[in-house]
């Protein structure tokens, strides 16, 4: 299965960079993600739970980066064996570009599946593979940037008029 897809993020390049290779970044935005332990350097062993159509697996595995461009592009590659579920693997070619006074992000993302999983049927593993990709992706954007809607400000509390950050902006006081 391959997809291509891409996102305008409100932060600039090297906050965005700096996200993308954050562990604590990857583990929040991973769905489904229960540890991930590692570094860029060597790599993650991670623990993922999910479920595709009636099958429920946990999957262990191994995340890396690589073919790093420095402020540019990262390949992020998984391998996970979900006992008699099956196994998945694929990854991301994930490419930024500055965008008026954010980032473009782009991805190309190519998995596949076997054992019991492949037998779900194409369908069903695309559009897995679909949401997986988007839920990541949304996560990530959400982490760097902030929430996409602010929620509404409690009665008798003025609001600021500041635009919220996300978590990781917050912390590195982009």
């Amino acid at each position: 299965m391959k997809l291509t897809d891409s996102r305008e993020i409100a932060a600039a390049p090297a906050i965005v960079w700096q996200a993308i290779l954050d562990p604590e970044v990857l583990k929040e935005c991973i769905p489904g993600c229960q540890s991930l332990t590692g570094s860029v350097a060597e790599g993650y062993e991670a623990v993922v739970k999910q479920k595709v159509g009636p099958v429920s697996a946990t999957f262990t595995g191994i995340v890396s980066l690589s073919d790093i461009v420095e402020g540019q592009s990262v390949k992020i590659s998984g391998e996970g064996k979900g006992g008699v579920a099956g196994f998945a693997k694929g990854g991301a070619v994930v490419t930024l570009a500055p965008s008026g006074e954010g980032t473009l992000l782009t991805y190309d993302v190519d998995a596949s599946v076997g054992g019991k999983i492949a037998q779900l049927g194409s369908r069903i593993i695309d559009s897995f593979a679909k949401k997986m990709a988007d839920d990541f992706f949304s996560r990530f954007q959400a982490a760097v940037e902030g929430p996409a809607e602010e929620p509404a400000a409690e009665e008798g509390v003025a609001d600021s008029g500041e635009k919220k950050k996300g978590w990781f902006k917050r912390l590195t006081g982009g």
